[in-house]
């Protein structure tokens, strides 16, 4: 189903949330420590919500939260190369004010998070992770946001690229996203069904690596959600634009442990007092991302 497009040009600040009642650390591989500037409130701690955090979280006395730094404006690596920041950041960094507990940012590789919270690395994945059944096979999922899916070309599509039809043609994605591991494959079957070329799937696990191979037209297209979508032809000043709607809309989700489903109960009640709040709205607004905001927050919602 398509969406009017409902998001506006990404903000490229380089602030993100401080919170006064907790702290916010993003580590760079050498695990060098940031603290990036105030813009909104922190949040009042609930001591109910801190008295659900998982043992293992209470006792380090921070949550340690996977993310792609590569997204931007959702996550992403501020001018200092090692601070993450974003909407997501901002958002998460809010809701773990309300239990009282430090964040901790580590960039990762987008298809190792959930595997990296599985096997205890990570205590939770932040990274713009669509909602599906196959990663809620594998992990309890938190709806926060919506956003879908955005082909992006170069300016005046000199490709003449249809996203109905794109065989034969070079079509850029993240590794690990439903654009690589959904969309493109039915896309594929049906031109190969046809008789057509098949498509030249062009694919890197850093999104800004992708944005740039249709910058520079060895890619034709990309697919990608709305906010980066945005957040890239905004970046190029104008050398990119949007083709069509934003189709496919579906919530995002954090990822936990799958026994983690008090956690994530907990997590939709901090959500819910950030909205009642104004909070909620208050930092999507500032990323400019505020047309892919929620009420209906869940643990593993129904999706298709």
């Amino acid at each position: 189903m398509f969406r009017t497009r409902a998001l506006a040009v990404a903000a490229l600040a380089s602030t993100a949330l401080a919170l006064t009642a907790c702290g916010s650390d993003s580590l760079s591989e050498d695990e060098s420590d940031s603290t990036p500037a105030a813009s909104v409130s922190a949040p009042a701690v609930d001591e109910a919500l801190a008295a659900k955090l998982p043992e293992s979280i209470k006792s380090a006395g921070k949550i340690v939260i996977g993310t792609d730094a590569t997204y931007q404006p959702n996550e992403f690596l501020d001018t200092d190369g090692k601070t993450v920041i974003g909407m997501d950041v901002d958002l998460f960094d809010a809701v773990m004010a309300k239990f009282g507990v430090k964040t901790e940012w580590v960039p990762s590789a987008f298809d190792a998070i959930i595997l990296g919270v599985q096997s205890g690395k990570y205590d939770v994945g932040v990274s713009s992770f669509t909602i599906n059944p196959e990663r809620m096979e594998q992990a309890t999922m938190v709806s926060y946001f919506k956003a879908g899916t955005q082909w992006v070309t170069q300016k005046g599509n000199p490709k003449g690229i249809n996203p109905d039809d794109a065989c034969g043609k070079n079509v850029a994605v993240q590794k690990g996203t439903v654009q690589a591991d959904v969309d493109l494959p039915a896309r594929q079957k049906a031109c190969t069904d046809a008789g057509k070329p098949e498509i030249n799937v062009l694919v890197d696990a850093d999104q800004a690596k992708v944005t740039a191979t249709v910058q520079s037209g060895k890619a034709d297209a990309m697919l990608v959600d709305l906010p980066p979508a945005i957040a890239a032809v905004d970046g190029t000043g104008g050398a990119l634009e949007l083709l069509g709607e934003q189709y496919d809309s579906a919530p995002y989700g954090y990822v936990l442990k799958k026994e983690d489903t008090a956690f994530g109960e907990a997590i939709v009640e901090a959500l819910k007092q950030l909205e009642s709040e104004g909070t909620y709205l208050q930092i999507l607004t500032k990323w400019k991302t505020e047309g892919g905001a929620i009420s209906d927050f869940a643990v593993n919602p129904t999706v298709s």
